[in-house]
């Protein structure tokens, strides 16, 4: 009978106070209340306000911040039933409900129900205090009077849906419906409503995922008080009672993981962190990372980022295929990584080179061995493919071109435009150097997005921005309108990966030197994605190439992202559109420097050029001569091989293969020589 003999005294300590209202008011007046704002995960949410990520509050609980008006209302209307028939009309402690436990208690023999409100129970759960001494209770009634004196009906509900336990360390109907349901809480079945309003009561037996029995048990006999209560009708509750109870917990999100960290560092005392991440695309590019690096070996690592180049949001970040302490250094965020850039920054060269009056897409430019002083750079596959339009130069990513150009302009002018495209890097000890331009430099995946979509927009680079707050910043010009979209529209006719779609994707792919990153980088009409490949400690990869490994994810993350591609701007008005022919004399043929000081008038073996590897065809070899005074003699190691030719292209009848000192003399007796390889 303790239990009776207690609930007793409190219902009869309560007819006693009720007896001296003025010693009450003054009593309850003067209570002092816990802190009604309780501690709440810091929760970072995607730009439609979906959660991305959560993180414990100092004690370790998941404690996640929601209001009444956030949860389903079926299940706000089964817990007042359950828990508090008349929760909207007493004031903290419910005299009848008390009076009613007492009948219970006295004709049971054991206390059938405590009379504790919804309020008493917000109380108990401020002060985290137990229910079964007779002072605890008498503390709880009056905390629940002044919470009800200070606090609307459904703030009192809020800190119930916050603070409710549902054992280990899940407090709040939020907090529990992602962990058991994997779902947001304000569309919850039946079933799932009344498992909610059940565990509290006994948050470790009712478990779900230890006592799936018990919690089954709890939840049809919440379900069986909604019935009757005309909340759900007999056939749903039915339904709801054949439903299986979660026997797992679920993890909390942890989406765009690097990016949260990133965004919680920067601005600690922020509570709610609201990026411009997009949920089901970042969702989508990290199901495609872990797919990327699933068969390449235990330590290749790989990060994307998603931005609208219109606005410079980034809709998804990628820093890792997994977000773990593994062989591939998952807690890195690898698109902040200072890493070689490889070939990727070409694209700005060339614009750069079209706006400084340099070259034009149509302008022919040499493809042939060269040394820059004591720089030698040669082709990554060693073969050279002499005189060649610029658009193909770039095209085919051919790095002699692009060294003279940057030859030229100086490699200054390159490290002024990343400047004022914002992009961080590291340059390596010393002046910068023409290797600038091949990716002799540090850049962030991130940094080059932004160049990127600095290229898309028409040539003005905007801050990249991952916070919905604020307004974008001003953009600056690195390029003009018309180098821009010249660029863009060289790199749109590039070949799709096999298999891939041909859809004029601009991109460009990029192998750093010793297979260290592979990369591409690619724009439609409104996005611009970017993909790195490699291991975090940047040690080699054997075998990676950014056009064999990067392109094909590129490629599937435009698809993740949109069905179809935006179109490609048209070209600007003052955008000139011409053949070779047609262009000013300056611009149909490009000098280097180094030509430009050369002696002049004699004829030089244009193809194949001097150290290149030349396939001979079924008749021979092609080769041309520029310069010089026809008629032309041809020699293979000093054996005459056409003479009085006035072609100055020829086939030459060569036959095995091997390497030869190929000669041509012309009409004046001046000769010119180009050390090749047959195959």
């Amino acid at each position: 009978m303790t239990g009776a003999r207690a609930v007793l005294v409190l219902a009869a300590g309560l007819w006693l106070a009720a007896l001296a209202r003025d010693g009450v008011d003054r009593w309850v007046q003067a209570t002092v209340l816990p802190p009604l704002v309780p501690a709440t995960s810091v929760m970072v949410e995607d730009r439609e306000g979906r959660l991305l990520r959560a993180y414990t509050v100092a004690d370790g609980r998941w404690r996640l911040a929601v209001s009444p008006d956030a949860v389903d209302p079926v299940f706000l209307e089964m817990l007042v039933a359950y828990e508090d028939g008349r929760f909207r009309d007493h004031g903290g402690v419910d005299a009848l409900a008390l009076l009613r436990a007492v009948e219970q208690a006295v004709w049971n023999g054991e206390v059938v129900s405590g009379g504790s409100t919804l309020t008493m129970q917000v109380a108990r759960l401020l002060e985290e205090s137990g229910t079964g001494r007779i002072g605890g209770k008498l503390r709880q009634m009056r905390v629940a009077l002044a919470l009800e004196r200070r606090l609307t009906k459904e703030q009192i509900l809020g800190l119930y849906l916050l603070l409710a336990p549902y054992g280990g360390n899940i407090e709040g109907v939020r907090a529990a419906s992602l962990a058991y349901f994997g779902k947001e809480p304000w569309r919850l079945t039946p079933a799932e409503a009344a498992l909610l309003v059940a565990i509290p009561q006994s948050p470790e037996s009712r478990r779900p995922d230890r006592h799936p029995d018990a919690a089954a048990a709890a939840r049809a006999r919440v379900l069986a008080r909604a019935v009757a209560k005309g909340i759900v009708d007999a056939d749903q509750a039915q339904a709801a009672g054949r439903e299986a109870v979660p026997v797992a917990r679920q993890a909390v999100p942890s989406i765009a993981p690097h990016l949260a960290d990133r965004a919680r560092a920067e601005e600690p005392l922020v509570q709610v962190h609201r990026l411009t991440v997009d949920r089901s695309l970042q969702v989508a590019l990290e199901g495609l990372a872990a797919e990327t690096v699933r068969h390449q070996g235990e330590r290749l690592q790989v990060a994307m980022v998603v931005a609208d180049h219109a606005s410079g949001e980034i809709l998804a970040s990628v820093g890792s295929a997994a977000f773990r302490a593994d062989a591939r250094q998952g807690f890195v965020d690898m698109t902040q990584a200072l890493r070689s850039p490889g070939s990727t920054l070409k694209p700005l060269v060339y614009a750069l080179a079209f706006d400084e009056g340099l070259a034009h897409p149509e302008t022919m430019i040499e493809d042939r061995p060269t040394r820059f002083g004591t720089y030698a750079p040669q082709n990554f596959d060693r073969q050279y493919r002499g005189t060649v339009r610029v658009r193909e130069a770039l095209q085919m990513s051919l790095n002699i071109p692009v060294v003279e150009l940057t030859e030229a302009m100086g490699p200054a002018r390159l490290l002024v435009a990343m400047d004022a495209a914002g992009m961080g890097y590291r340059l390596p000890p010393g002046q910068p150097g023409l290797a600038v331009s091949l990716g002799g430099i540090g850049v962030t995946l991130q940094d080059m997005v932004q160049l990127y979509a600095g290229l898309a927009r028409g040539g003005v680079a905007l801050p990249l921005r991952w916070r919905m707050e604020g307004a974008a910043a001003d953009g600056a010009r690195i390029v003009s309108r018309a180098a821009a979209w010249q660029v863009g529209d060289i790199l749109a006719g590039l070949a799709p990966p096999p298999g891939a779609p041909a859809n004029r994707l601009a991109y460009k792919t990029g192998t750093s030197y010793g297979h260290r990153d592979a990369w591409a980088i690619g724009f439609d009409g409104r996005n611009v994605v970017g993909v790195w490949l490699g291991r975090a400690d940047g040690t080699p990869v054997p075998g990676v190439f950014g056009a064999e490994l990067a392109a094909p994810v590129l490629f599937q993350a435009f698809a993740r992202l949109k069905p179809a591609l935006a179109p490609q701007p048209a070209a600007p008005p003052e955008t000139l559109l011409v053949a070779n022919a047609q262009l000013p004399q300056p611009l149909q043929r490009f000098r280097s420097r180094s030509a430009a000081f050369a002696a002049t008038g004699g004829p030089s073996v244009a193809f194949p050029p001097d150290g290149a590897e030349v396939e001979r065809l079924p008749e021979g070899m092609m080769a041309r001569v520029e310069g010089g005074t026809a008629p032309f003699t041809w020699m293979a190691d000093g054996m005459p091989l056409l003479t009085a030719e006035r072609s100055r292209e020829v086939i030459l009848p060569l036959g095995g293969a091997g390497f030869l000192t190929l000669s041509v003399i012309d009409a004046e007796g001046r000769s010119a020589r180009a050390r090749v390889r047959l195959r």
